[in-house]
């Protein structure tokens, strides 16, 4: 699934009667920074150390604090102490940059529920498998990897243990070993490429330049205040949503929703109008603005929907 250890560059533990032994200053240290680094990475942190019921100090206080806001640290270790410095056996707490930490110390408890909704909801599904006509009566179908997996018995033979399930992989195909590129070499490639991005960017924004003008010089006298307006708002517009933060885009999409209400209004207006060109330009207008608008309430919706429960 993606997951990957991380451990900390120090040499093997020692260990006597099962535990392992204390660390040395040097092991602390290194051991302490890497888990600041993951901390500091990670979503979710879930914590179990506990060394006969006590429960080591593997998380600090400044660690919480650089984590993200909306991070969740699970002690598990909550019954000896908490892994954790700011744990509070038996309780939930939120710190102030906004880290859960939960140091419930009844957590087995608390999943029989969810337990028992997953092992019902695996049974019904094992009968809906073996009941294909729905009448209550079971059918076995060997060739189904599922049904013979679990069959142990059946007419009198023994069927455990099932033979292996065949797993069907292409081998990887070979991959061509990179050139090796000097430091001298890419560093001429790079300033080359960035040459020639930068002259295509020249070439475009001058024919640019060269069709704006011409617009201007052959275009009625109002064309030069609304096209003053629609290069302003395009400026304004750019460094305004280029530094809205990430956690304001929801209520930025509904305000951009307004704006393509407006616009789509503009354009149904416009759509009766008996010059052709403008009647094209509004078409396109309230198609674009239809479309944002649509797709953000569906976006919007699903987002919501995310934090309701059942």
């Amino acid at each position: 699934m993606g997951a990957r250890f991380v451990q900390a560059e120090i040499p093997q533990q020692a260990s006597a009667s099962g535990y392992a032994s204390e660390l040395t200053e040097e092991q602390e240290r290194l051991t302490t920074e890497m888990y600041a680094r993951e901390t500091a990475k990670a979503d979710i942190v879930i914590t179990t150390a506990l060394v006969r019921g006590k429960a080591p100090r593997t998380i600090s206080a400044e660690m919480v604090a650089a984590m993200r806001p909306g991070s969740v640290i699970v002690d598990l270790a909550a019954s000896g102490g908490g892994n954790c410095e700011l744990t509070v056996p038996g309780e939930k707490i939120v710190t102030d940059n906004g880290v859960t930490i939960i140091g419930y110390t009844d957590l087995t408890s608390r999943m029989a529920t969810h337990t028992s909704q997953l092992y019902g909801t695996n049974i019904v599904n094992m009968f809906k498998l073996l009941t294909p006509a729905k009448d209550g009566q079971i059918v076995w179908n060997m060739d189904d990897v599922v049904q013979r997996g679990v069959a142990v018995v059946l007419n009198g033979t023994i069927q455990w243990p099932p033979p292996p399930v065949p797993v069907s992989a292409a081998p990887a195909e070979a991959v061509a070993a990179a050139p090796v590129v000097s430091p001298e070499e890419k560093a001429a490639a790079d300033e080359a490429a960035a040459k020639r991005r930068s002259s295509r960017t020249i070439m475009w924004g001058a024919i640019a330049a060269v069709l704006v003008g011409l617009a201007v010089t052959f275009s009625p006298s109002s064309f030069g205040n609304f096209f003053t307006v629609f290069i302003l708002a395009v400026f304004i517009g750019y460094y305004v949503i280029s530094n809205v933060s990430h956690s304001l885009h929801t209520p930025l999409m509904a305000q951009t929703n307004a704006i393509s209400g407006i616009i789509l209004t503009g354009a149904l207006l416009q759509l009766g109008s008996e010059n052709l060109l403008v009647t094209i330009f509004a078409f396109i207008a309230a198609a674009v603005a239809a479309i944002n608008i649509f797709g953000g309430f569906v976006v919007a919706y699903r987002m919501l929907s995310m934090f309701r429960r059942g």
